[in-house]
């Protein structure tokens, strides 16, 4: 296979690298948000619920959380499974984990922030939200930033991952390719893929980051 055949058919599963790459960020960076406002509830039972939701999904295998999603309402209830639903059960089980995740990078940060400034917010007419909104979360945003780059980066690569329930993602057509042609070549232009996305990725989080570091001199 000519190398301009291999990219562009390697092209086509990094496509959809790229799209569970995205819609996992789009859905799972506000859910964490909101885990971790249950994490940190007065409520003793959403709290626990929040505590014991981020212990399973940091505790097992992404690879697992995947074939429960997939497998899990046709052997547990009995539901018949659309053609779409592989898709969507990616989607899904890469959103609750990556928000388990996010979630204690944001409970980390926001509880990082002093108190004082929640004192100092209501002292001046500020409501909850707006202490919130306007004060406590920029702060929060700058000083999770790396935390939340680490993490973002590793998502490329365990996009990989979406081949245990047969969705052809990169990986999985760079697997094809090499056991069909007996080569490595597709294995190393799938690694080249990989690290340039996260180049990329890495780059416009460390600019977002320089932009943010207006507190240093």
């Amino acid at each position: 296979m000519s190398l301009p055949m291999l990219i562009q058919r390697l092209g086509g599963g990094m496509l959809v690298s790229i799209e569970i790459y995205t819609l996992t960020l789009l859905f799972s960076l506000p859910l964490g948000l909101l885990v971790a406002f249950g994490r940190m509830s007065k409520n003793i039972i959403l709290r626990n619920v929040m505590k014991l939701y981020i212990s399973i999904m940091r505790g097992t295998p992404l690879m697992l959380q995947l074939m429960v999603v997939y497998f899990g309402p046709y052997f547990l209830f009995g539901i018949p499974l659309p053609r779409y639903y592989r898709f969507l059960a990616v989607i899904i089980g890469f959103v609750i984990n990556y928000a388990a995740y996010f979630a204690e990078i944001y409970r980390g940060g926001i509880e990082s922030i002093p108190v004082g400034q929640y004192e100092a917010a209501k002292l001046l007419g500020y409501n909850k939200t707006q202490t919130f909104m306007r004060i406590i979360l920029p702060q929060v945003i700058k000083r999770i930033l790396p935390a939340v780059t680490n993490e973002i980066i590793t998502l490329i690569k365990d996009t990989s991952l979406a081949f245990v329930i047969s969705v052809a993602e990169m990986f999985t057509a760079a697997q094809e390719i090499a056991s069909a042609q007996a080569s490595m070549i597709p294995f190393i232009v799938a690694g080249i893929f990989y690290y340039v996305f996260n180049y990329i990725v890495a780059f416009v989080m460390e600019y977002i980051e320089k932009k943010l570091s207006y507190y240093k001199v």
